[in-house]
């Protein structure tokens, strides 16, 4: 994960960038610089995983214009070919050297034809404009604001932003900036022809699209591993992984130090695949000291996130100072896409296809959020294969009555499509859900909601989180985590659009804790 910066004015000193730039240096710990143009900055913090040589090093400029980038270009090594028998010289082995040439093409209809997750901001010198893009579901972050004197900045993440601008905001993904209006290019979430095919087309689309989405995400000039949690949605990853690449992949899975729920499972299907596994283990202490430090990271005060986050944090966190991978696969926004325990409560399709699109919209700020910064803050490049943009628009496609769980078995779909290949055990494909929060210990959320509730009274929370009018804390537990992010954060809460929750509005699903634990059909899913 790089950082990228960009300042559009010169009423600030290129020392200051640096200085903000380097609040996020973990995202690029390999090199950093900060160019002044004759519009502004540009900054970058390097973490090299495509063309490792110092020629990989952005910003890049071709007559006069300027392109910085976080993000992975699919496809590139094509693109790159294509342009050299037009004439380009590339510099390096770097995806994102492509773009000032596709842009030279393209110009702003670029974005739409990009297999990639990304954020970047270029200058088009013969328009004297900048422009700023982001990818379709906000994979990769980026956040602006605009200063006092009405200059706009951007940056990676919001800790770069948040004494040089008025307010923080998360630039919208399937977006791009231009002459001071953001404008939609791509609406991913939106179905305009739903696909009515029969079950075996659908699963066989699925399971050919899943594995083209891993196998693109496998292209790396640095290390590579995987997260896994013995659930499906990464074991699946990491089976069609070991499966293409026909060697042992390298797997790693934390668990608290008693009742971690996944860690039988997760040796159970690296066994299987023959990984290279390693198990991290976490104990209550460790989660309470580092809960502070993960809140400041994630910049959010959304439950589910936090909880997530610890596991995923500490995982990371083992990662890097144990070994030499830069990049990792994760089963991320599958849950979005089939449906999760709440789901199942759904009323109808029609329902269930508009809470769907409403996850994916909001995926920047909970998920996607989630592994991007615990990943990024330990100088980890993330990479979402269930995030392959023609995987989600063809899920998002299907028929939704299809995708409802009317099969006695949650992501039935997935599930089936992947059945007659035997890469996984018959009990791991078929085993339920449970929450990656609950499955690293059911203790861990415990401990978290114990020391929160023994940290305030219950006259200092009647008191304390009646001072938030936006997004107000409604436990202990919720209120000790906004606290915290004020702390880093003060007044910007709207970055996230509010708590991650099932939705009240369904029967079955007016809960006060986000756990699916809480939920009437969680049944053996934590077991």
């Amino acid at each position: 994960m790089c950082s990228i910066m960009c300042y559009v004015g010169k009423d600030i000193t290129k020392e200051m960038m640096e200085a903000n730039l380097n609040r996020t240096l973990m995202r690029g710990p390999d090199a950093l610089q900060v160019v002044e143009t004759n519009f502004g900055y540009l900054g970058f913090a390097r973490l090299a995983i495509m063309g490792l040589t110092p020629e990989g090093m952005q910003p890049f400029s071709q007559d006069g214009n300027w392109v910085v980038c976080n993000g992975e270009i699919y496809g590139f090594r094509t693109l790159k070919k294509e342009l050299m028998e037009r004439g380009y010289e590339f510099k390096s082995g770097s995806d994102c050297e492509v773009l000032l040439p596709l842009y030279k093409d393209y110009g702003l209809e670029m974005f739409s034809h990009l297999d990639a997750e990304f954020a970047c901001v270029i200058y088009d010198a013969s328009k004297d404009k900048v422009i700023a893009a982001r990818d379709p579901i906000g994979i990769r972050p980026l956040f602006y604001g605009y200063t006092k004197c009405g200059r706009i900045a951007f940056a990676s993440e919001a800790k770069c932003l948040i004494d040089l601008v008025e307010e923080v905001r998360p630039f919208p993904p399937g977006h791009y900036y231009y002459d001071g209006e953001f404008i939609s290019y791509d609406k991913i979430s939106k179905v305009h022809v739903y696909i009515h095919d029969d079950l075996d087309t659908v699963t066989k689309n699925i399971h050919d699209k899943l594995v083209e989405g891993v196998k693109k995400r496998l292209d790396a000039d640095a290390p590579l591993g995987f997260l896994l949690s013995g659930g499906l949605d990464s074991s699946l990853v990491c089976a069609i992984a070991a499966n293409i690449l026909k060697r042992p992949i390298r797997t790693f899975a934390i668990g608290m130090d008693v009742d971690a729920i996944d860690l039988k499972y997760a040796k159970q299907v690296a066994d299987f695949i023959g990984a290279d596994h390693t198990e991290v283990i976490m104990t209550k202490d460790e989660v309470l000291a580092n809960l502070e430090t993960v809140i400041q990271a994630l910049e959010t005060y959304d439950i589910t996130t936090i909880r997530a986050s610890m596991g995923m944090y500490l995982v990371c966190k083992a990662i890097h100072e144990n070994t030499d991978i830069k990049v990792l696969l994760t089963g991320e926004i599958s849950d979005e896409l089939f449906g999760y325990k709440y789901t199942d409560f759904a009323p109808g399709a029609k329902e269930f296809q508009e809470e769907a699109a409403k996850r994916i919209r909001e995926l920047y700020c909970y998920d996607v959020l989630r592994a991007d910064r615990c990943l990024a803050a330990n100088s980890l490049e993330a990479r979402v294969p269930f995030g392959d943009l023609d995987f989600v628009r063809y899920v998002m496609a299907i028929d939704p009555a299809k995708k409802l769980n009317t099969y006695g078995k949650g992501k039935y779909l997935l599930r089936k499509a992947f059945e007659k290949d035997a890469i996984l055990p018959e009990e791991i494909l078929w085993r339920e859900k449970a929450a990656f929060s609950d499955a690293v210990g059911h203790s861990m959320v415990d401990d978290l909601k114990e020391y929160a509730n023994n940290y305030y009274t219950d006259e200092e929370f009647e008191t304390l989180h009646k001072k938030y009018d936006f997004a107000t804390p409604f436990t202990k537990e919720s209120l000790l985590y906004r606290e915290i992010f004020e702390k880093y954060y003060p007044g910007q809460a709207a970055m996230i659009p509010d708590f991650w929750m099932p939705n009240k509005e369904w029967e079955g699903c007016n809960v006060d804790d986000p756990s699916a634990r809480v939920l009437a059909n969680y049944g053996d899913s934590g077991k």
